[in-house]
């Protein structure tokens, strides 16, 4: 033990000290001001950044109820992508390891062996050319394939991550599309985000983004949306740990102090709701708000006026846009974000029955849809399945790992 109570007690004394200086009481009146006065719509200049689909409202349901009333749709699929996380070995390789697999409720057990799996390289030497085709086996369950990524020196761990992780997860869903009946659920965001987000990094991922393999793999992300308006079946991304600051850096130009460090605080500020003479947080209720179309942030590459990365786009450009709206489970005090492509939320009915299956699944589980987490289990690598991996590649690489003190430390490897 490092602290004794001692310690423990100065610690607290200094977080009074900070607590003295951090007034939050009026918080809430603020975040109600926003919600009144800059949502319908907020704007950065003459763009639109959050408008929303319908009416803007703020709305609750209880738990009870929304948990026993039959869900809307009789089948629901989920998709998760898991990965080794990024490796570097001596010999200058950089490589991740992702794969991702599709869960139904109710379960399919044919479809819950099938597997995509993406191994992603960074080679320094640039004779290095390690790059396959598709290779199919376990029966024709499995397809998997080498990337060779771009060259990018420092920032080549987060770029195998991502290409291995977006590349397995938009392959393996366009090749199970089909076998989607009714409802979509990715865990995660619609779009692979963490791609757009090089647009806002120095010259050097700038340049990357542009490249034809990010626009590859967010090519798959739009023929997907394609794929499920073309068959009028909807698909939305279950964010467990919502992180957009669209609204909240806007509303700072417009020279409001927003206090909250992203868009998920000020939506727990505006959706939570306090029993004044217990002094308590009731938990009786989910609560949300109505849908809204984000344009701002990493939303903007697939906004109507944005790029999609260069990938030309079959339909209306506003069908890609991101539409989205929280839940807040006042159970655990955790705020999720429902996105949608919003092609699927333009209909009235069919945007309501998306929201009563979302937050039936949320009442049901205290988290995400059941189809979601039957997903992030058959997608992901355990510590064991991580370290039995590095040694096998360290074999066939003849390399070892580059280790570092933390993973001696913890035992990582």
């Amino acid at each position: 033990m490092t602290l004794d109570r001692v310690h423990v007690d100065g610690i607290a004394r200094l977080a009074s000290a900070i607590a003295n200086a951090v007034d939050d009481s009026d918080h809430g009146d603020l975040a109600t001001q926003v919600w009144e006065g800059f949502l319908d719509p907020l704007r950065d200049g003459s763009r639109v950044v959050v408008e929303p689909v319908d009416e803007k409202r703020r709305r609750s349901v209880a738990i009870e109820d929304v948990a026993l009333a039959d869900p809307p749709f009789e089948s629901v699929h989920g998709l998760d992508s898991g990965t080794i996380n990024p490796t570097t070995f001596k010999n200058g390789l950089v490589l991740d390891v992702a794969q991702a697999a599709m869960a139904g409720v109710p379960s399919d057990l044919d479809l819950h062996r099938a597997r995509t799996l993406v191994v992603t390289v960074h080679a320094n030497d640039p004779t290095v050319d390690c790059e396959t085709d598709w290779i199919v086996d376990d029966e024709g369950y499995s397809r998997r394939k080498v990337l060779h990524a771009p060259r990018v020196d420092r920032y080549a761990e987060g770029v195998v991550h991502a290409l291995s992780l977006y590349l397995a997860e938009g392959e393996h869903a366009l090749l199970q599309a089909d076998a989607v009946d009714d409802l979509l659920v990715l865990d995660g965001p619609v779009y692979p985000m963490e791609v757009f987000t090089w647009q806002d990094g120095d010259a050097t991922l700038r340049d990357l983004a542009s490249e034809a393999t990010p626009r590859k793999v967010v090519e798959n992300y739009v023929r997907l949306v394609e794929r499920f308006a073309e068959r009028d079946i909807p698909l939305v991304g279950f964010v467990k740990n919502p992180a957009s600051r669209g609204i909240v850096q806007t509303l700072r130009k417009k020279g409001v102090e927003a206090p909250w460090s992203d868009d998920t605080a000020l939506f727990t500020r505006l959706l939570e709701r306090w029993d004044d003479e217990a002094g308590e947080r009731r938990t009786d209720c989910l609560t949300f708000t109505d849908w809204f179309v984000s344009r701002g942030g990493t939303d903007r590459t697939m906004a109507a006026g944005g790029d999609a990365l260069g990938v030309d786009r079959e339909l209306d450009p506003t069908a890609y846009e991101v539409a989205f709206f929280p839940i807040y489970d006042p159970r655990t005090d955790v705020c999720y974000r429902v996105e949608s492509p919003a092609v699927f939320v333009r209909d009235d009915e069919t945007r309501e029955r998306l929201t009563q299956q979302l937050l039936h699944d949320v009442a049901v589980t205290r988290g995400p849809p059941p189809a979601v987490g039957k997903a992030d289990e058959l997608a992901r690598v355990s510590q064991g399945e991580k370290a039995a991996l590095r040694r096998k590649l360290e074999e066939y690489l003849d390399s070892d790992a580059v280790r570092r003190y933390d993973e001696e430390r913890w035992g990582v490897m």
